[in-house]
């Protein structure tokens, strides 16, 4: 939204400022552009399943419309999730789909020793048409989103696979830089390392 000129430079610069328009957690308000809280992990994927349903409602709009949600495989441990999941499926919501970014870490450690979950087979046995893909793959995420446009009665998500921190090296696979702030050293190092692989 700052790129498209939406967010100011100012508003921009109070991210994470205590008492600012954007806490770590996305959080609505009048002024700052965003239409849904997420501060309740687990939670997106609700609001996905309303606005799906609110688009195959509406006859002017109808199956002409997709609902996205990112999240993560850590807050795949949410009941609400779950609870989402099962209802997007009896809706029968084609038009809704998810990409979870499957690193395999979340804020108090790694996903398969807080709870061990094949998140294929979860959703697999929700009725959602799952896919797994390289998530640092553009063509492969490319792919996948459009073969989920293909199914119109049944909701799907992309397993995305990632390395979280990729690219830079101190970070990668580092769970300490799930809160942490970079340096002035740390991030000119991040930037030299994030050129240099991607070729800026």
């Amino acid at each position: 939204m700052h790129q498209l000129g939406v967010i100011s430079d100012e508003l921009f610069a109070t991210f994470e400022d205590n008492g600012g328009e954007f806490p770590g957690q996305p959080s609505r308000s009048d002024s700052n552009h965003v239409d849904y809280s997420g501060g309740s992990l687990g939670m997106g994927l609700s609001y996905g399943v309303g606005i799906a349903k609110c688009f195959r409602e509406d006859k002017e709009g109808k199956d002409s419309r997709k609902a996205y949600v990112i999240q993560g495989d850590g807050e795949c441990n949410e009941g609400s999730v779950w609870e989402a999941a099962g209802l997007a499926s009896k809706w029968q919501l084609g038009n809704l789909c998810v990409v979870v970014d499957c690193n395999g870490l979340q804020s108090d450690g790694k996903c398969d020793e807080i709870i061990g979950q094949n998140l294929e087979d979860i959703w697999t046995s929700f009725g959602w048409n799952v896919q797994e893909v390289d998530g640092h793959d553009v063509s492969e995420l490319k792919a996948a989103l459009c073969k989920a446009k293909e199914l119109p009665y049944t909701p799907s998500v992309i397993l995305a696979k990632t390395i979280k921190g990729c690219g830079v090296s101190f970070m990668e696979n580092n769970n300490e830089w799930h809160h942490s702030e970079l340096t002035d050293e740390n991030f000119s190092k991040a930037i030299e390392e994030i050129g240099g692989r991607y070729g800026i």
